[in-house]
């Protein structure tokens, strides 16, 4: 079995959305490190910008988008105190879905990479529907 990480080389100016956020000292484990729960809330931070925008949702009043499928490869360590700059891309614009690439980075050190499938719903039904005409306009400027 190869337990060796991935090697993943980014260039951050490839990435089309950059964020940040706090780390919190409530965010760090036993162990003095920020727990690997806490990657999911960052890029959550960055997705959420990008979807649920209040000058800009890519949804309407009917419709949200609801996590598919999440993949974190955890690379490096994130300590308290400081932040972490998230990047983003969409690699994929499906009928429904969108497939986001985000990478985690604090102090230059590439910390945590993801990939995440997130679906367009109706808040009735919960079932998938159609992207809307101008959350694909808006999607696509974001790609890799």
């Amino acid at each position: 079995m190869n337990s060796q990480k991935p090697t993943y080389t980014f260039n951050i100016n490839d990435f089309k959305h950059h964020t940040y956020d706090k780390v919190r000292y409530g965010d760090t484990d036993k162990q003095g490190h920020v727990n690997n729960a806490m990657f999911a809330r960052f890029l959550e931070s960055s997705r959420t910008e990008i979807l649920y925008h209040p000058d800009r949702p890519l949804h309407n009043e009917v419709t949200s988008f609801v996590i598919a499928n999440m993949s974190i490869d955890f690379l490096a360590e994130i300590h308290w105190p400081g932040q972490v700059d998230i990047y983003a891309n969409v690699l994929k614009i499906g009928n429904s879905s969108i497939t986001f690439e985000q990478v985690i980075y604090q102090h230059g050190v590439l910390c945590g990479y993801s990939t995440c499938v997130i679906v367009h719903v109706s808040n009735e039904t919960k079932k998938s529907i159609p992207l809307l005409p101008f959350a694909i306009e808006y999607l696509e400027t974001l790609k890799k």
